[in-house]
């Protein structure tokens, strides 16, 4: 668990590249699930100038058109081009669904879940806010008033001994607007009513100058590469596996999403102040190879977290798993955000 006095947290806007990434596979897993709530999904995105590449495996007897879904995402997100779209999804392995059928794992890993009373959604405070500022930028241009906000931004904050210290914001904006004004708008409109006093607080906006060129324009997106962004910003661990694109059965998410309950449980019930969640798998086996949960002083309180019941076929039953409900866990974080199973203690 992170114990340094200074850290630093960050997020992104729908419109990052990266991020329309994840948006369109789990668009494309909703739509699945829509239609076969037991589908098996593991799709890809890729987007480069121009081009968006939608690959990976689906068992399902939905009928999904993978083409239509990334074409509609992106331009709901708010990027008026068109995108040469190329689509090569094929059936999941049998090997793979052999184990999966049973109950087992979709994969091997570890999976982390963390929680803090900082705040009462149970995240850090810098989380929090790093998040309302990349999504304050899309409801700012979304409102209209502010036409020169284009899709792409990124926001950071930095902390130390609980206090801000500097709030960096980075925002796409159109080619007739100057930075001292998008600055002065930005701080009046986005910053100060999500940070309160900035007294003492650095502010950077477009530290570079411009940043008139965005999305797959100017930059190349992934699905799963924003991990930390996802979860807890570097603040605790992270086992690697990505989120979107994935159905349930995935360890990678369900597991994520049960330790970030255990663990919300464990402070709520007072029994930490901090709790980090620890679980580990083997693909095929439903059965957890590690359950593990330490408080703020790094002391064992793993009996708490093994009162939940970590087998994927469990996680998914409690938590309402098969809906579509993923696409809109692909922006400003998978926590601390209402309308989620996993966030409801």
């Amino acid at each position: 668990m992170y114990h340094s006095s200074t850290y630093t947290v960050e997020s992104v806007t729908s419109g990052h590249p990266d991020k329309v990434c994840d948006q369109i596979s789990d668009a494309i897993l909703d739509a699945c699930l829509a239609q076969d709530p037991h589908s098996r999904v593991a799709v890809e995105t890729f987007g480069s100038h121009n081009l968006l590449v939608v690959g990976g495996e689906v068992t399902t007897s939905a009928t999904v058109d993978y083409e239509k879904i990334a074409r509609d995402v992106y331009r709901a997100i708010g990027y008026p081009d068109d995108l040469k779209i190329v689509t090569h999804i094929v059936t999941q392995s049998p090997d793979i669904a052999q184990g999966v059928d049973t109950g087992g794992a979709g994969d091997q890993g570890i999976m982390y879940g963390y929680a803090t009373d900082e705040t009462p959604e149970l995240m850090p405070k810098a989380v929090l806010e790093v998040h309302r500022l990349a999504e304050g930028l899309e409801k700012l241009r979304r409102s209209g008033k502010f036409p020169w906000i284009k899709p792409d931004g990124k926001t950071q904050i930095t902390a130390a001994n609980g206090s801000t210290r500097s709030v960096l914001v980075s925002v796409q904006h159109d080619e007739n607007i100057d930075n001292a004004s998008i600055r002065n708008l930005l701080i009046e409109n986005l910053i100060a009513p999500i940070i309160g006093d900035l007294s003492g607080i650095e502010i950077l906006v477009n530290p570079t100058g411009k940043f008139v060129q965005g999305g797959f324009t100017a930059d190349t997106g992934l699905t799963g590469r924003k991990i930390m962004v996802d979860t807890y910003c570097g603040l605790a661990p992270h086992g690697g596996g990505a989120f979107s694109g994935k159905d349930p059965t995935k360890v990678d998410r369900s597991a994520a999403y049960m330790a970030r309950l255990a663990a919300k449980n464990i402070v709520r019930a007072g029994s930490a102040k901090k709790c980090l969640v620890s679980v580990a798998y083997a693909i095929g086996r439903a059965e957890p190879l590690m359950i593990e949960a330490v408080d703020e002083g790094g002391r064992d309180i793993t009996h708490h977290a093994k009162q939940f019941d970590f087998r994927p076929a469990a996680i998914i039953e409690r938590l309402g798993l098969r809906q579509p409900i993923y696409q809109k866990t692909a922006a400003y974080g998978h926590f601390g955000r209402p309308g989620f199973p996993w966030e409801e203690v």
